[in-house]
């Protein structure tokens, strides 16, 4: 299994992860939300392994920016689930998935598994 990087390129935390990965020789497939959207199934997998609450970035510009009504019908993770696929720039960033299968959510490098 690859090593997959999941986010926006413009994003400072995918850049400093993607850095980072490559300055400890580990090299990675670049999935990018805004041109090729977010996968449902792999979405599934991240709030599977992570929690909604994690995969969710309840404290990201794009998220106070949706209108209260929005915000207030998430609950769960199906209605997390339906605005992350509305609007990919909620879901924190990066999701890593490793080649052993394990998902990280956010830049965390202490937490990686090199």
């Amino acid at each position: 299994m690859d090593l997959f990087v999941y986010g926006i390129p413009n994003c400072d935390s995918v850049k400093k992860a993607r850095t980072w990965l490559s300055d400890h020789g580990q090299s990675a497939t670049f999935h990018d939300f805004k041109k090729q959207g977010v996968p449902a199934d792999a979405l599934d997998a991240w709030v599977a392994e992570c929690g909604w609450e994690t995969v969710l970035n309840r404290k990201g510009t794009t998220w106070r920016k949706l209108d209260a009504a929005i915000q207030a019908s998430v609950h769960d993770a199906p209605s997390a689930k339906a605005v992350m696929l509305e609007h990919a720039s909620t879901i924190k960033r990066p999701v890593i998935v490793w080649p052993s299968g394990r998902i990280s959510v956010g830049y965390t490098p202490e937490l990686w598994p090199l």
